[in-house]
């Protein structure tokens, strides 16, 4: 951050449920390994998906993160039960001062959500969104529509960032999240032994505030999940955002 402009490196991170992608390895070996990539980053604020948030059955990956980053840390569970907590989060350098969740799951398919964080950043606003759409192309417009209903309205920068699955340029969902975004680049992040897809993506708007889009291909990450990490530097004027987050959409 410099003078009145906040600066950002803001990174989308699928981490697999904490799974091993290798046989040989333990989860609690693949935890650690997230935990180093999540540093590796040296990102502001850091989306993740396919986090397990805890249960009877399950660890609380974010809690580790949060521990071994030091970061603020805000979570959006689209599976919520006593035995498994599982879904979106957000860590942050940055106070996260409010925090909403959305609904996307269409007709009993796999529960879906966004994660909907205003974060502080050089005495303004913004509004990040982490999400993760689903697997058909009917679901991930349904959904899309859904997210540009939530902060259509909005007078403050709005970030979003996930897991699209989504590939082909033409197809409807990346149409409609074009008619409201900037286009912006995507590199290919999955999967990590060939990346192929351009899965993950960082949207921005004002889409000026964007300046540039990279894929973080360690050693390390290529070993730690499925998805590589995608990376944005971001540039946010402090006269983008006017007001606060009372009265906003959620």
């Amino acid at each position: 951050m410099k003078g009145r402009i906040c600066e950002l490196r803001i990174a989308s991170y699928n981490i697999h449920g904490g799974l091993p992608t290798w046989t040989t390895q333990s989860k609690r070996q693949m935890i650690s390994r997230i935990a180093h990539v999540v540093e590796e980053l040296d990102a502001d604020i850091v989306a993740l998906q396919e986090v397990p948030l805890g249960g009877s059955e399950a660890p609380d990956v974010l809690s580790q993160l949060r521990e071994t980053s030091g970061m603020f840390a805000v979570e959006g569970p689209t599976l919520d039960t006593p035995r498994r907590r599982y879904g979106n989060a957000v860590l942050s350098r940055l106070p996260i001062r409010m925090a909403r969740t959305l609904d996307l799951s269409f007709h009993g398919r796999e529960p879906r959500g966004a994660l909907d964080a205003d974060i502080e950043c050089a005495g303004q606003l913004i509004r990040v969104v982490a999400t993760h759409l689903g697997l058909s192309a009917s679901e991930r417009s349904t959904q899309v529509r859904t997210l540009l209903a939530a902060f259509d309205n909005s007078a403050l920068p709005v970030i979003l960032v996930g897991d699209i699955n989504e590939w082909f340029v033409r197809r409807r969902a990346l149409r409609a999240l074009v008619s409201h975004f900037r286009r912006a680049p995507a590199p290919r992040t999955f999967p990590t032994f060939c990346p192929v897809f351009a899965l993950d993506r960082i949207w921005v708007h004002p889409g000026e505030c964007l300046v540039d889009v990279a894929v973080h291909r360690s050693a390390l990450a290529r070993r730690a999940s499925d998805h590589y990490p995608l990376v944005a530097r971001i540039r946010m004027p402090a006269d983008t955002s006017h007001g606060d987050s009372s009265g906003e959409k959620s």
